[in-house]
């Protein structure tokens, strides 16, 4: 599978602003600036971007990794916090909330751990990746 996504950038790294656009459209021409990224602004930035896609792959993930164990989840909820220190990803935190009937605490965490470790963006990001994992009923 090859995806593809598009960045516009207009101006210098701090006044200026671009845009993202996305194969599915998901994302079209949605802006990013300087503000967004380093500080308060209200659009989207890389590292949300980021954040979003290992939530959404470990989600996926562990879905996968429970049935192949023999569990339908009813809820995953996964939310990613990217931390970028001196211009680099070095942590993304999963904090995971999951409602799986029938599954034990220790073989959820079993469950959650393959999935924290082993969904295709964790395994391409170079930082810590952590993971507080809730069984709710």
């Amino acid at each position: 599978m090859k995806r593809q996504a598009t960045a516009v950038w207009n101006g210098s790294g701090k006044e200026g602003s671009g845009h993202l656009t996305t194969q599915s459209g998901a994302l079209n021409n949605t802006p990013y600036n300087f503000a967004s990224r380093f500080g308060e602004g209200t659009d989207t930035n890389p590292e949300e971007l980021v954040a979003a896609a290992h939530a959404g792959c470990v989600a996926m993930k562990l879905s996968f990794v429970l049935g192949a164990a023999g569990f339908t989840p009813e809820m995953l909820e996964a939310t990613s916090n990217i931390t970028l220190d001196d211009g680099k990803i070095t942590n993304s935190h999963i904090v995971l909330k999951a409602k799986v009937p029938g599954i034990s605490k220790e073989k959820f965490d079993e469950c959650a751990k393959d999935a924290k470790e082993n969904c295709p963006i964790s395994r391409s990001l170079n930082a810590e990746i952590s993971m507080e994992a809730e069984l709710i009923q």
